[in-house]
Order: C-alpha cells, then sequence, then structure tokens
C-alpha cells in the first residue's frame, strides 16, 4: 500500500511550474555602501536586517505565499510528510540520569511535540510524569531544556525555551509534589545549572536584561555568573563572578562531584582555547560564596574539559600538544603545564569525551568516525573495552561518579537509539530501553568510503542505501555537510533520511574538515584562511559521487544547517552545476557582518572576522551574500530559517534570498525559494524544535528536492 502511494505521488521529476517565470517579491533596497580597508561593498538589502519593519514584514509575508504556491503544488510534500509521520510515531526514551536512587529520563510516545520528563524510584519502580512541556503551549513550542536534579534528589532545576529561542527561564520543581516552587531565574542563554552540594541553590550564567527591541537579537555582552539561593528572588542573587574588561567573553561554572569547588571555563573571541578558573568552596554542605577566583591555566592555547577531581588533583581532556586528545591530571598546589601528569595518553584515534565513574575513567574514541569506549583505571591503565552493539555514534554517557552503573547512548544510521546499562564492577552490558521503527533495516547497508580532496586529503564518507545498488549513475542523493567549530557528524540515526532511501535514494554524509573527526589539526585545517577547504572538500564529494557511478550532477541535492547553510551556500557559488537542489538551512550567509548580531561574536575563533584586514580578504571571497553569480544559472534552491532564531540571526538568510532572486532569478530554469518558519528558531541545532514544525520542515525540504530528483517509478 505505501509503495503505491509513492509511485502515484513521486511520479513527477520535472518543475511543477515548468517553464513558468517566478516574479520574487522586491525587497525594499537602499544605496547602503560600507568601506573595507579601502574596499566599497554595497549592502543594498541592508533594511532586511530591521525584521519588525513593515517593509521587511510585507517581504516575509510575500515570499512564503511566493514558496507556498511553488511547494504547495509539488504532490510530493504530502507524501514526504505523510511517510515522516509514520515513521516518527515511535517510543523513545532519553539518557537517564540518576540522583539520591531517583531515575530522571525524557520519554516520547511517538508524536508528541516535546519529550515530557518522568522520574523512576529505582530500576523496577514505576516511572510518573515530573514535567510534561506540552501542557505549556497548545503548539508544543515551549520546550524543556537544561534538567538537573539536586544532590538531595528532592528538587529539579530545569529550564524552559519559547518559540525555538536560545534564551531560557528556569524554574525549580519539588520532585515529591510535582509543583514548582517560586523560584524563577530569567535572561539565561547557552547555560546550564549546578547544585551546591548542601542542595540549597545553584549556579547559572546569565546576561543583564536587554533594552527593549532587543531581546531578541540584540548583541550578547556583559555576561555574569551567579549563585540562586532556593526560596528567594533572582534581584537577591549572589554574583560570583564577571569579567567587566572583556563583556564578550563566554563562561560557564559546574561544581565538583564532591561539592568542593567551582569550576570556571572561560572563551573568548576568535580563540579556539578556553582558560580555567576555580573557586575553592571550603566545605561542601557549607559552600563558602565568598571564595576568591583562582586561575588555573591561563593561556587560551588549547582547549581543556574538565572530567573530575580526586580532592586537589584535577583531571582534564586536553589538546594541549596532542591534537587528537589526552588525560592528564593537574595538581592545585602545582599547576604548572610542566608538573602535569599524563594519565591516558594520545593515540592514533579521538578522544571524544571522558567521564569519571566509580574511580575510572570511561572514555569515548573516535576510529574513522565510528565511536568505542574504553576503560581505564585512575592512573591510565586499560581496563578492556565496552562492546557497542555495531557501527554507529555514542550519544552520550551518564552515570553518577561514585557509582559504577553507566547508561550509554548509542545508535546508526539505520538503528535507532538504544541504551546500554553497563556495570563497571562486574563489566556486564544489558540493553535497558531499545526503540523500534516502522522500518525494515535488513534491506539497506551503510558504508563507508574515503574519497580524495584538495592538497591529497582523504576524507570519509558515509553513503547508506538499499542493497544491490546499481552503479549506474542515476540514483539520487542527499549529500550533507557541516565542516566547521570540530563537530564530529557521527554515524546516529534520524528518521528523515529513512524516507530518502525508500524511495531508492542514497544518503550521504561528508566528514569534512573544519570538524572533530580527526581531531584538532583536522578542525583547524577548515578554519580562517583555511575554510575554503571546507568547501573544496564538499565538492569533491559530490565529483567522487560522480566519478564512481553512484549518481549523476543532476541527481544530487546539498544539505546542510548553520554553518553548513554557510557551506551550501558558498559551494553554489563556485559550482553552482555540482548538484540539482540545494537547502541552506539557517545558514550564516553575511560574512562581513555576522559577528554584529545575537552571539555571532564568539565564532571569529572559526571564520575570523571583517574588522581586521586580513579577516576582511578571506571572508569576501567566499561570503555566500557577496559572491552570487549575477546572470548565474543556479540549481533550484530553497532557503529556510526561523523568524526567532536568535543564534544565525534571520537577516542572513534574508538577504541572500533577496539577492540570489535580484541577481540570477531571470537566469535559473529552476526556483530559488525562502521559507521563513513563525514562531520557529534554529531548528534541529537548537533541540528546541516541536515534532510537529520538524515534520513540516523536513516535508517543505525533502519535498522539494524529491520533486526535482526522485526518479519516476517503474511501469508495472
Amino acid at each position: 500500500m505505501r509503495i503505491v502511494v509513492w509511485c502515484t505521488l513521486l511520479a513527477a521529476v520535472v518543475p511543477a511550474a515548468a517553464g513558468a517565470a517566478w516574479k520574487y517579491p522586491a525587497a525594499q533596497k537602499s544605496d547602503q555602501t560600507d568601506d573595507y580597508f579601502g574596499t566599497k561593498i554595497a549592502d543594498p538589502y541592508r533594511g532586511l536586517e530591521d525584521l519588525d519593519s513593515p517593509e521587511t514584514r510585507a517581504w516575509v509575508q510575500a515570499e512564503n505565499a511566493l514558496t507556498d504556491s511553488v511547494v504547495g503544488a509539488m504532490p510530493e510534500r504530502d507524501a514526504v510528510r505523510k511517510r515522516l509521520t509514520e515513521l516518527w510515531n515511535y517510543p523513545r526514551v532519553g539518557l537517564p540520569s540518576k540522583e539520591a536512587g531517583l531515575y530522571f529520563f525524557t520519554r516520547n510516545d511517538g508524536l508528541q511535540n516535546q519529550s515530557p520528563l518522568f522520574v523512576q524510584p529505582g530500576l523496577q519502580g514505576t516511572p510518573r510524569v515530573l514535567i510534561d512541556p506540552n501542557t505549556l503551549a497548545a503548539d508544543g513550542t515551549v520546550a524543556l531544556t537544561a534538567v538537573a536534579p539536586s544532590p538531595d534528589g528532592k528538587y529539579l532545576g530545569y529550564g524552559l525555551a519559547r518559540a525555538g529561542s536560545d534564551w531560557n527561564e528556569f524554574l525549580v520543581r519539588d520532585v515529591a509534589t510535582g509543583k514548582d516552587t517560586a523560584d524563577v531565574v530569567r535572561w539565561v542563554k547557552f547555560s546550564g545549572l549546578s547544585w551546591t552540594d548542601d542542595s540549597k541553590g545553584f549556579f547559572y550564567a546569565r546576561y543583564p536584561e536587554p533594552k527593549e527591541g532587543d531581546q531578541v537579537f540584540g548583541k550578547l555582552a556583559g555576561r555574569q555568573l551567579y549563585y540562586h539561593a532556593l526560596g528567594t528572588p533572582q534581584s537577591a542573587d549572589k554574583l560570583i563572578f564577571e569579567l567587566k574588561d572583556h563583556p564578550e567573553w563566554n563562561f560557564s561554572g559546574r561544581v565538583t562531584a564532591d561539592g568542593r569547588y567551582l569550576v570556571v571555563s572561560i572563551r573568548q573571541n576568535g580563540r579556539l582555547g578556553n582558560a580555567i578558573t576555580y573557586f575553592d568552596l571550603r566545605d561542601a554542605k557549607k559552600p563558602a560564596l565568598d571564595a576568591k577566583p583562582v586561575k588555573l591555566i591561563d593561556s587560551f592555547n588549547a582547549n581543556f574539559s574538565f572530567v573530575g577531581n580526586d580532592g586537589g588533583t584535577f583531571y582534564f581532556l586536553t589538546n594541549f600538544n596532542s591534537p587528537r586528545g589526552r588525560v592528564v591530571a593537574v595538581e592545585l598546589k602545582a599547576p604548572a603545564a610542566s608538573e602535569w601528569k599524563k594519565i591516558i595518553g594520545e593515540s592514533q584515534d579521538i578522544i571524544d569525551s571522558v567521564r569519571l565513574s566509580a574511580g575510572r575513567f570511561v572514555v569515548t574514541m573516535m576510529h574513522d568516525v565510528a565511536s568505542q569506549v574504553w576503560v581505564y583505571d585512575r592512573k591510565g591503565k586499560p581496563l578492556g573495552e565496552i562492546k557497542l552493539p555495531g557501527l554507529g555514534a555514542v550519544s552520550g554517557i551518564a552515570g553518577r561518579v561514585g557509582d559504577a552503573e553507566i547508561f550509554i547512548g548509542f545508535s546508526s544510521f539505520l538503528f535507532p537509539g538504544t541504551i546500554l546499562r553497563h556495570d563497571l564492577d562486574s563489566g556486564k552490558t544489558e540493553t535497558f530501553y531499545e526503540a523500534k521503527v516502522g522500518f525494515d533495516a535488513s534491506q539497506y547497508e551503510t558504508r563507508q568510503v574515503f574519497y580524495p580532496s584538495k592538497g591529497g586529503v582523504r576524507v570519509p564518507l558515509f553513503l547508506t542505501f538499499r542493497k544491490g545498488l546499481k552503479l549506474d549513475g542515476k540514483n539520487p542523493v542527499w549529500l550533507y555537510g557541516y565542516g566547521g567549530f570540530g563537530v564530529a557528524l557521527r554515524p546516529q540515526f534520524a528518521v528523515p533520511p529513512l524516507v530518502w532511501l525508500e524511495r531508492g535514494g542514497i544518503y550521504a554524509v561528508a566528514n569534512l574538515r573544519g570538524g572533530g573527526e580527526y581531531g584538532d589539526d583536522w578542525h583547524k585545517a577548515g578554519t580562517k584562511e583555511r575554510k575554503p577547504n571546507v568547501f573544496a572538500d564538499f565538492i569533491a564529494a559530490a565529483d567522487f559521487l560522480v566519478m564512481q557511478n553512484y549518481t549523476g550532477y543532476d541527481r544530487i541535492a546539498l544539505d546542510g544547517r548553520s554553518n553548513g547553510g554557510l557551506l551550501v551556500g558558498a559551494v553554489i557559488n563556485q559550482r553552482p552545476d555540482v548538484c540539482a537542489v540545494a537547502l541552506p538551512a539557517v545558514g550564516v550567509m553575511d560574512m562581513l557582518r555576522y559577528h554584529k548580531f545575537t552571539v555571532g561574536a564568539g565564532w571569529a575563533s572559526d571564520y575570523g572576522n571583517a574588522d581586521t584586514a586580513d579577516g576582511f580578504s578571506t571572508l569576501k571571497n567566499y561570503s555566500p551574500l557577496h559572491n552570487i553569480k549575477p546572470g548565474g544559472k543556479y540549481p533550484a534552491v530553497l532557503v529556510t530559517t526561523g523568524d526567532h532564531d536568535d543564534r544565525v540571526f534571520p537577516a542572513h538568510s534574508y538577504k541572500y534570498a533577496a539577492t540570489l532572486q535580484a541577481l540570477a532569478g531571470s537566469s535559473s530554469d529552476r526556483p530559488l525559494l525562502i521559507h521563513i518558519e513563525s514562531d520557529a528558531g534554529h531548528g534541529g541545532s537548537s533541540g528546541t524544535s516541536p515534532v510537529s514544525k520538524t515534520i513540516e520542515d523536513w516535508a517543505y525540504r525533502m519535498g522539494f528536492a524529491a520533486h526535482y530528483l526522485l526518479p519516476e517509478p517503474a511501469a508495472k
């Protein structure tokens, strides 16, 4: 039945409006010109940065109407939506956390917009709903974010985000009664909450209350670390730490498991490394909130991720003199780098993450991007591997520092989330929860291949497809990439690719330079003046797929989100022939002004910025907005963003789409469209998008791509 529906609805591969001219809405223009070190750069659509102006609102409305009329006429969208909804409707459970004998975890019945949080006494206890965010907004746009039980298990600190925004509001719920206390903390962004060991309060980072009109998209500065005591108003919170001389720097605090120290990680704009400062709270049950900050690591020349401590011995995962990662011990009494002790040394594989549990280090490694989990003792002696179900990705490891019980989240492209429960003392592993989807994975396979890119670099590429695939150059390919900020694209599960696979398509994920797949060197190879390497890697992936006869350029859809949206925009400027469909989502498109909005200034560590001559020289040569080819023949393009995206300012996509339509609209024989989702933020990257909006977004984008790429079904 399902195949018949698809064959009926996906028969067309020509545009719904073939041969028609699309009348693109005219955006208000100005003669705005900026001078960058003697070079004049026009910015005619600067007015679109005023998101609330009547002109911008009218343009958004007109663009959405056009896109709805074009994509709405494509029957593929409804078919994709229907199948996505069927496949998404499966029960799933989040990684559990444990505190005071209570287990906290999320569980979604399938199509719930947000996953409710449950609490369960012991492994065999009966779970009950503690927080259901679906009751807070009819459209599911209120999401549960930070979740932190107090050490005594009596309270749960949690965050709420609205309409896709990165702004959080922290509240406290009484675990026994299921009712909120009077505690409310506002203007929190990119922060968790960390309880003191006495369970009487928590540390959190916030920004000053923005001025009227700047609440959503204003540039962030003046971050502060506070302590909130339960039962008191936010106005009484104690300021613990700030950097008045460096208002744009970012930092966050975490209390050590023994309650003795507050560890603060500090990052400055334009630097890849971080510094570490700590506070000695002295008595865990009566923490000294007047403790003074002590600088422990202050060089910003490498990354230091706090793992745990034995009293005054701090353990860090670092890439200092070890681009693939190692674990070192730093003594507070002798913190000089020359005194650090190597605990787990660097190897050929990447150390992805480390946690301390029951006196052992549980280390997640990446071998050619696939996850492995190893256990070491406190001195770094290997104790063995925790076997995973197969080739795939570990999404996280949870457990209490003092417990031998840990939980491991695992998935792969073809198999949904499995949660393993492992006992470090006995070495036994069992399945705690296994999700099941209405998809026959036995008909498909994942293959990892490697292809050459610029400079002879060997780049990994994951390909998932139906078994028995014919290499006839006609297979539709969904090619996804990111390539930035040290983010590794792991072989993990997602529902949307399954829809593509069922129709005979190939789902391809390229592990580009700029990511973290091979450590610090791989990341740096795609940053600043080396950023063009990322674009070269993505283009080389498409070329490889064509040369190996997997597909043809007229059968490729390029997909990327955020930094990946920048990737797609830059690539189709350089090689508009490399694909038939381009899907840049929530992209960083104006590289000359990205640092002037919301949290953009912090991205200078990867990009540099146009306030320097070198930064401008590099950025102007690949900025998607500034390198659109007038009269160029572009592939079908669907730009997507959310009107509440306060991470990547929506005007990036607005200005890019307006310019693309103006310069290439009459010369491209396929539509160049933008869809702006209302009450939506950064989408999948933020983790707060309701399931219904996520399905609709994928139906829009995949339906659009399917219209041009999916083959006509064979005649019966």
